[in-house]
């Protein structure tokens, strides 16, 4: 009986290594960078990286052991492609790098001055390797932010042209189609209207001149305007912002640019009333009276109370003469409005006729010298007391009460009357008589 031997050694298999990758197609053959190029071969597994020439692919999928998908980076001619894996690298398969026509597709901003001068930022395909950028037939400085971006400087464009031009780009790949760039002339103002007003701002103003299409901004000084509305091309209306006394230049902006006319605007301090002199005077009015305070000029209102004075003359910025209006008995105020404001008040004090009722006594010697209580109504702000045509002495005593000292006089009656701003009384018979007879 034979005996196996176990101890006895066993033959050992040859290994085999495994094959490096082979690429057998690629489709397609040519195209631009960012082009997906589809690669059939062998051995694919595990593939760590995909070449086109010297330049790595930025994304590639291993879709199976025989099949790899690649996005061509950027390059120029025509460059081996290669697949290596852990066994190796494959051999090359030529790919011919084709430029495209480069494509524009939006400009940021569309439009801008006849002066040129600001940023556009053209966007599209294909900027890679831009030779130049033009706006019409002018040159534009440049820079090549992407082949997706690139960054202009718009030229100025002569006096005469105003409208769209086309922008373009060239490479190696050709020349875009043009998109259209819209030249804008800058704006002028030609008038502010009314040209001053308060310095708490908040008043409308109308503004005149060209091109105000498209505005952007108005500035009085160096604050905006409140709020501002385009009319049309040559109008636009502002809510004037705050600002201090003088006066300021307004402008307007526009992609166009920003007008360089020197318009002014005046900001004015609000008027300030001090007296009115005389304070009072008769309810029929027509008397004249002087107003003294500070911002005067350009009166275009004088009141007394809720009434129109019935006329004024501004003679300085401290001083107005007006004549005041007819009104009823009592204390107003009367205020002063210019294009800076409304006054502060200051009261005027409307005067009924002074009425007399009686003396007493009613007579006395034609000497004179006698103390006579005159009363009625009417008598506080009485100025004089008239026996006849002579004045006389007075004490007002109160409203409706006042003494006088009885003038020497002719034997006979005379008529006593009182003044005051009001007017003057009527007259009341007084009987002077003379010494008797020794």
């Amino acid at each position: 009986m034979e005996r196996s031997d176990s101890s006895m050694p066993h033959a050992t298999q040859p290994s085999t290594a495994a094959a490096a990758p082979a690429i057998t197609t690629r489709s397609p053959s040519s195209g631009a960078a960012g082009t997906v190029v589809t690669l059939t071969g062998t051995g694919f597994t595990n593939a760590t990286a995909v070449k086109f020439g010297g330049a790595l692919s930025a994304s590639f999928t291993v879709v199976s052991a025989t099949g790899i998908t690649a996005v061509a980076p950027a390059g120029a001619g025509t460059v081996q492609i290669t697949v290596t894996t852990p066994n190796g690298t494959s051999n090359g398969v030529s790919f011919t790098y084709t430029i495209a026509t480069p494509t524009i597709s939006s400009l940021a901003p569309n439009q801008g001055s006849i002066e040129g001068g600001n940023t556009v930022m053209l966007t599209g395909t294909g900027f890679t390797g831009a030779t130049s950028v033009r706006f019409g037939t002018l040159a534009a400085a440049f820079t090549v932010v992407s082949d997706t971006q690139v960054t202009a400087i718009a030229p100025a464009v002569p006096a005469v042209p105003v409208g769209p031009a086309n922008v373009t780009i060239t490479t190696p790949g050709g020349t875009s189609a043009g998109i259209p760039y819209t030249y804008v002339a800058v704006p002028v103002l030609g008038s502010v209207a009314p040209a001053q007003g308060p310095l708490a701002g908040g008043n409308s103003v109308t503004l005149s001149g060209t091109g105000f299409t498209g505005t952007t901004s108005v500035r009085f000084g160096v604050n905006a305007a409140i709020a501002f509305t385009v009319v049309s091309a040559t109008q636009l209306t502002a809510v004037v912002p705050t600002g201090s006394p003088g006066p300021v230049a307004v402008m307007v902006t526009t992609p166009g640019g920003t007008s360089s006319q020197a318009v002014s605007y005046y900001y004015l301090g609000a008027p300030v009333l001090n007296s009115v002199i005389p304070g009072s005077g008769q309810v029929d009015g027509g008397n004249s009276v002087t107003l003294t305070g500070a911002n005067l000029l350009q009166a275009t209102a004088v009141r007394f109370g809720s009434t129109a004075a019935t006329a004024y003359t501004t003679l300085s910025a401290t001083e107005i003469k007006a004549t005041v209006p007819p009104g009823v008995s009592g204390t107003v105020p009367v205020n002063v409005t210019t294009p800076g404001g409304t006054s502060n008040s200051v009261a005027y004090l409307y005067l009924s006729t002074p009425v007399v009722v009686g003396l007493v006594p009613d007579r006395g010697p034609s000497a004179g010298g006698n103390m006579v209580t005159v009363t009625g109504s009417g008598l506080t702000h009485t100025t004089a007391v008239l026996f006849g045509s002579v004045s006389a002495g007075f004490s007002v005593v109160s409203d409706t009460q006042l003494t006088t000292t009885a003038p020497p006089g002719a034997v006979g009656a005379a008529t006593v009357t009182v003044v005051t701003p009001g007017g003057t009384s009527i007259g009341v018979p007084y009987t002077r008589f003379g010494s008797p007879a020794i």
